[in-house]
């Protein structure tokens, strides 16, 4: 059947689908051929999808170029608007759709915990903020901001490091080296330590006033008593207090903790950009750049903020914003759900707030220059891979294809994406090998480009250039199998061969017989290099993860009469399998659930695999 006999596409929005939606709140899913375009929410599901099915806008705009996929549309419905939400969030998070706010740099920052709740506080780092009664500070977007902080209240206010507090007759080496009071030892009293613990809330606060009076004070009186080493560490003390707070940047005349938004728009794009201030200091920033979002300024933003904001990651108490929020209430009652406490959103006309807001505002005004000055750069570096590889398009999407395997056991196929000369990790791939247990890399690589251009021909996903790890072998078998596929003409092919004998990494090209050699420095093969070096650690890391689950498997599992829970309680009892082989059969029988007549099967068992498993890991390594 030619094209033009194939029958017309149903309108997915058509009167007969409209009829057929509730009236009552939820959210829709607007889908392609296998993904997921759009997700929203609405109050009235058939007004909001009526709004979609008589869009007049241009044609060129993102609303009807997304409309123009759309294959079939999907509603869920919910009890309250507050559900849709909170539903719409989730649902934007798992699928990541294409035409949605999705903002790439959703790592959770860093913070400095007090454990203000134990008896003996100790300060640690963590990226979740719970509500268990400790003090958090931070978040630190800048890693060497927190590791200064941390180094100060290391080295000159000596709390415990261990996890887990219990009592010694003898302390550890940190108290040795003045890096512990060692409270598991009684070496000090628990005014004193409540005191330093003081002194380290009062660092992480920005209040070092009366730390420095304090620490002045007690130099002085250690001076007058001829105590010159202990007053040489009041001075030390000092010392770095003021190296610390130099580098403070005072945001405000109180000590409230805020999150100060910015937005600016160019064009069709949307910048955004984040302040955090807590006890009126700016710890760090925040930028997202969002190339074409849907919508005006204010649903960009409550959208973002949906997004940023999670049980891990909660809203400090108060909001700094540039503009009104679509569904402004029902946001401010998540934010409130998320910090389980009341969250009050500001939009600040003048005076410090204002300040701080023109600050936002300028940061996410900045990220234009940097994504053109990045454009740039990668246009110049697109047409020169152009230009020496004579490909036939510019490289917009790259994938690069690995296989790892040992001896062909535990095989799989790695595949990461670079789009823009950028990793696009949402589109990374693991392929478990299911037609070969043998080392055979032909095949494997063959079965998995067969899977992934067969599902890019359905999803009409297909990237503009194929990087496959190897030589001539491994590009004839691309070519072979772009050839049955029909897209021969569609998706540039290069090889990229590992550096041997100083001869230097090689490119290789279909109908080439000479290898392309650039220089070592070249921009272009540094940055084929780069991917296909992303492609060897993605899959490596999980052929590992593979290895030592069969490991385990092989190890535990074939004992008669050790199920889950037993292999739970040996390896948390003794730590790993080696630990349990090298256990006597008195002290296996020591674990819960594990009696002498089970040890002893354990014991003798796992001795004869042993040797048997170093001897094939022996061979398996020449």
């Amino acid at each position: 059947m030619s094209p033009q006999d194939e029958p017309a596409q149903e309108n997915p929005l058509s009167a007969s689908f409209l009829a057929t939606v509730s009236n009552d709140p939820g959210v829709y899913q607007m889908l392609g051929q296998r993904e997921v375009l759009y997700v929203g929410k609405a109050r009235d599901l058939r007004k909001r999808l009526a709004q979609y099915a008589h869009y007049s806008g241009p044609a060129h705009s993102k609303t009807a170029v997304m409309l123009s996929h759309v294959r079939r549309v999907e509603c869920i419905l919910t009890t309250t608007e507050k559900e849709a939400l909170i539903l719409e969030a989730s649902l934007i998070k798992r699928h990541r759709p294409r035409y949605n706010v999705i903002l790439r740099d959703d790592k959770n920052y860093p913070l400095i915990k007090v454990s203000t709740q134990d008896t003996w506080p100790r300060v640690s780092v963590t990226r979740r903020r719970l509500r268990d009664g400790n003090r958090y500070f931070g978040p630190y977007a800048a890693p060497g901001a927190m590791r200064a902080t941390l180094q100060l209240l290391y080295a000159q206010f000596p709390l415990r490091h261990c996890r887990t507090m219990r009592q010694r007759e003898r302390p550890c080496l940190n108290f040795q080296m003045g890096r512990c009071l060692a409270p598991c030892a009684g070496k000090v009293d628990k005014a004193g330590y409540d005191r330093m613990v003081a002194a380290v809330l009062a660092v992480l606060e920005g209040k070092v006033d009366q730390v420095r009076h304090d620490l002045e004070e007690r130099m002085q009186a250690a001076a007058a008593a001829l105590a010159f080493e202990q007053a040489a560490q009041y001075r030390d003390q000092l010392k770095a207090l003021a190296a610390t707070t130099e580098q403070q940047v005072v945001a405000a005349g109180h000590s409230l903790d805020q999150d100060v938004f910015g937005l600016h728009r160019q064009d069709a794009s949307v910048g955004i950009a984040l302040l955090f201030v807590r006890g009126g200091l700016i710890t760090g920033a925040q930028q997202f750049f969002l190339a074409d979002p849907i919508g005006e300024d204010g649903a960009v933003l409550a959208q973002a903020l949906l997004q940023y904001y999670s049980p891990y990651r909660q809203p400090p108490r108060e909001l700094l914003l540039p503009c009104g929020l679509d569904d402004e209430a029902l946001l401010v009652e998540r934010l409130a759900e998320l910090r389980e406490g009341p969250v009050s959103l500001h939009y600040p006309q003048r005076g410090k707030r204002m300040q701080l807001m023109r600050m936002a505002t300028a940061n996410a005004a900045q990220l234009f220059s940097e994504e053109a000055r990045k454009e740039a750069a990668w246009q110049t570096l697109a047409q020169a891979m152009r230009s020496k590889l004579k490909l036939a398009r510019a490289p917009e999407q790259i994938e690069c294809l690995d296989i790892s395997n040992l001896q062909g056991k535990q095989a799989v196929g790695s595949l990461v994406c670079f789009v823009h000369g950028e990793k696009e990790q949402r589109r990374f791939r693991h392929y478990r090998i299911r037609g070969k247990d043998t080392p055979d890399d032909y095949a494997m690589m063959r079965e998995v480009l067969e899977r992934r251009l067969e599902k890019g021909k359905v999803t009409q996903n297909l990237p503009d250039m194929l990087l496959v790890d190897g030589g001539k072998g491994q590009l004839q078998v691309a070519v072979e199998v772009l050839g049955r596929f029909g897209l021969v003409q569609e998706i540039d092919l290069v090889a990229i061969a590992e550096e041997r004998a100083g001869e230097g990494e090689k490119l290789f090209r279909p109908g080439r017989k000479d290898a392309i050699l650039l220089p070592a420095h070249s921009p272009i093969l540094l940055y084929l290099m780069r991917i296909r070096d992303e492609a060897h650690r993605f899959g490596i890391n999980f052929h590992r993860r593979l290895r030592g689950r069969e490991h385990l498997h092989s190890e535990l599992d074939q004992i008669p009469g050790i199920g889950p829970q037993r292999k739970k309680q040996l390896l948390k009892s003794l730590g790993s399998v080696r630990r349990i082989r090298e256990a006597g059969v008195e002290e296996l029988a020591t674990v819960p659930g594990i009696g002498p007549e089970l040890a002893a099967q354990i014991s003798r068992q796992l001795q004869q695999s042993g040797p048997l498993n170093a001897q094939k890991e022996k061979g398996k390594s020449k």
